[in-house]
């Protein structure tokens, strides 16, 4: 064996025996580094935050049949078993991220879920219920120093900067207006509104991002009018989307990404994730065999035509609901909340789009690893 062979050998054995980073796995071995997750938003990334606030059955999932597929038992997610949260913390290699409020966590390294079911970009949406989004972002605050105070000021701007943020809100301040003919909607165009909601929400990005954020994941709307809730149904039991709710999704949308792409150009080393998945949604409503679903307008879980009635669980006023079978059939669990089987489509399909789908620079995966 040549001298310089019997050197390399020496060299890698050295290494491996001896576990020493420093001038060894630059070289031979890849150590993926670590990234953190906070996680803003409403029920469809709410983990468990709402069991811990004073607030109505209508915005807790904390009973069954909630969780009765994944957990076996109820967590506080609105959905049979994960959320999309749970599933991209999978794909990066991360434990499933805790809500903020659960009792004695305190150990944000992996980062954390503020996440409140009902919650909405304005203050005014579900008001005194729910953890609006600047709340949220008070408590992420108080995480940030915490970081800071533990981990010393180095490490927590490594952490924070290299930290995925990770957002989905904005329904909510849609189907409110709707259900509750919100004076605020009615004294707006809709153009109007939709400034509104998108200015909060990118003020609040602004603020992540003075406190160290750069990667964010920001999840735009669905056809938020064919979730079962807010179909129009007509005699026979026959349904159609509800094309103004979905018309407004469409534009919080187009105007999410001009606010986004004008911030990539405001914010030096801000990196963004905003996927389309309008579409996708979309097709999958009309289309739900092609996506291997058999039902994508009648909820699994609920009561009344299309079980469109949020009483699943029968905690919220009306008792008696009926549960599918085979929950995934399914697209929508409940009312206005996804099955898991649906969740985890729509996870892998923003963890690993290539940019036809989207449109818009990165996926999730690669906005981990940049």
């Amino acid at each position: 064996m040549a001298t310089s062979s019997r050197f390399q050998v020496y060299v890698l054995a050295f290494c491996a025996t001896l576990l020493i980073q420093s001038g060894c796995y630059g070289h031979s071995v890849h150590q993926r580094k670590h990234t953190a997750l906070f996680i803003f938003g409403d029920s469809t990334f709410d983990v468990g935050n709402n069991n811990y606030i004073n607030t109505s059955t209508y915005f807790q999932a904390n009973f069954f049949p909630y969780g009765e597929t994944f957990f076996s038992h109820p967590t506080g997610r609105f959905s049979d078993g994960r959320l999309i949260p749970d599933i991209i913390a999978e794909y990066a290699n991360l434990p499933m991220i805790p809500p903020y409020l659960q009792p004695g966590f305190d150990n944000y390294t992996n980062g954390v879920n503020f996440a409140s079911s009902g919650a909405g970009v304005l203050a005014e949406t579900h008001q005194g219920f729910v953890l609006d989004l600047k709340t949220q972002l008070g408590y992420f605050k108080n995480v940030e120093k915490q970081l800071r105070h533990r981990l010393g000021e180095a490490e927590a701007h490594t952490l924070l900067s290299e930290a995925v943020y990770l957002i989905a809100i904005g329904s909510g301040d849609y189907s409110f207006p709707f259900i509750a003919n919100s004076s605020l909607f009615e004294s707006h165009t809709h153009e109007e509104y939709v400034g509104m909601v998108i200015g909060n929400l990118t003020n609040v990005i602004k603020e992540i991002y003075e406190k160290g954020g750069r990667r964010f994941g920001i999840k735009g709307i669905g056809n938020l009018g064919c979730i079962p809730g807010l179909r129009i149904v007509k005699p026979g039991n026959t349904s159609t989307c509800n094309e103004e709710v979905n018309a407004l999704s469409k534009l919080h949308n187009r105007v999410l990404a001009k606010a986004l792409l004008e911030l990539k150009g405001q914010l030096q080393d801000f990196i963004y994730s905003n996927p389309n998945l309008y579409p996708y949604a979309d097709d999958v409503v009309h289309n739900p065999s092609k996506y291997g679903f058999k039902e994508a307008e009648m909820a699994c879980c609920g009561s009344g035509p299309l079980r469109r009635i949020s009483s699943c669980g029968g905690k919220r006023g009306v008792t008696e609901y009926q549960l599918c079978d085979n929950v995934t059939d399914y697209v929508y669990f409940d009312s206005g909340h996804p099955t898991e089987r649906y969740n985890q489509k729509l996870s892998k399909l923003w963890w690993s789009h290539t940019p036809d789908v989207t449109g818009r620079y990165i996926n999730l995966k690669e906005l981990f690893e940049v």
